[in-house]
């Protein structure tokens, strides 16, 4: 029974971990590089921004769940946990768009509140998705 809790620990801290590792990651290449690929009047850019996020995001979430060899209901708790620190966070830096993204056009903040929840969407999807073992 012991070994089980600190399985559970180890997977859901590590879940934390990736979750808050990309959200600072995406955060720290959107502040200083966004200008140059989320461009926002181009409709096959941001098609292609939101179609490479499906397997960029996925991909991540598997692989947690593969490290840990997660069964279907640890993988949408997850899930949830990979997500949740970084929407608590965009919740603000979307507010305060211009603040955070001073590289960007304050109008690209709603297109990009999208795609954070496009891809937020994508890694519960996968969570939920998943094949029971």
């Amino acid at each position: 029974m012991e070994n089980s809790k600190i399985s559970d620990d180890n997977y859901i801290k590590f879940s934390l971990a990736v979750g808050f590792l990309v959200w600072l990651f995406a955060s720290i290449i959107f502040r200083f590089f966004g200008q140059y690929f989320f461009i926002t009047d181009n409709p096959y850019v941001m098609l292609g921004l939101y179609i490479l996020l499906i397997p960029a995001m996925a991909i991540i979430a598997n692989w947690v769940f593969k490290r840990f060899s997660l069964n279907k209901l640890e993988s949408i708790k997850s899930a949830v946990l990979m997500v949740i620190t970084g929407m608590i966070l965009d919740t603000v830096c979307i507010h305060f768009f211009e603040f955070f993204f001073p590289n960007m056009d304050e109008k690209d903040g709603r297109y990009f509140g999208s795609w954070l929840m496009f891809a937020y969407s994508i890694v519960l999807m996968t969570g939920l998705l998943r094949k029971p073992n």
